[in-house]
């Protein structure tokens, strides 16, 4: 097979075989969500323009073989898009944590059938701690609002400050970042996203708790 590189999702530059597995990946995805919800039906048609390249942009943030945690997994944005791109360095790490049955369903398929690196947890987020403990970053997309996220990933992001968590975030992000700093301490960094001009990916290192 033809490895060599091409221009991938967001402008990442990945081999053929990768980008053949996210072709892959999307006529699943377009496939499984005639009969699941796994996305708004009104961004279906903009699969790989707004919800694979807004994935892909994370891997960006932070590349290179990692282990991620990706919670509340859904449609695999944007954890099997990593999973998928670790693929690349045949290292590293993805895991999925989805309570919905059905959907998790989906994401082991999508797993298997693209040879992503990553496995499926289908459990409550509450519960993925004792099951995964530790991680090097930790990605959500359209899951909760910033305080809340905060609460799901503090076991294993407090006193760990090499740990990462990347947020997808519209435009009202300000408020939610308003909220949190009541309650934990954290340092911050907004990345503009590169596929809506009000979006933004929070990027959160140090997490602490208020005194």
């Amino acid at each position: 097979m033809n490895t060599s590189p091409v221009l991938g999702v967001n402008g990442l530059r990945v081999s053929r075989e990768t980008s053949q597995k996210i072709e892959h990946f999307a006529a699943l995805f377009q496939k499984w969500a005639k009969t699941i919800n796994l996305v708004a039906p009104s961004t279906l048609s903009d699969l790989r323009s707004r919800h694979i390249a807004d994935s892909a942009q994370i891997y960006h943030l932070f590349p290179g073989p990692k282990r991620w945690l990706d919670l509340g997994s859904g449609g695999g944005f944007p954890g099997i898009i990593t999973a998928i791109l670790l693929s690349e360095h045949q290292e590293g790490w993805v895991h999925l944590v989805e309570s919905n049955n059905k959907k998790a369903a989906f994401l082991r398929v999508a797993l298997s059938e693209t040879g992503a690196r990553g496995s499926v947890h289908a459990l409550r987020i509450e519960e993925a701690p004792k099951t995964i403990p530790a991680c090097d970053a930790i990605s959500a997309r359209a899951l909760a609002e910033l305080p809340l996220l905060l609460e799901y990933v503090s076991p294993w992001m407090l006193d760990r400050p090499d740990v990462r968590a990347f947020f997808h975030k519209g435009r009202d992000y300000q408020q939610e970042i308003d909220k949190a700093v009541s309650r934990f301490d954290f340092d911050l960094v907004k990345h503009g996203s590169v596929v809506e001009r009000d979006s933004v990916v929070l990027d959160i290192a140090n997490l602490s708790r208020k005194q």
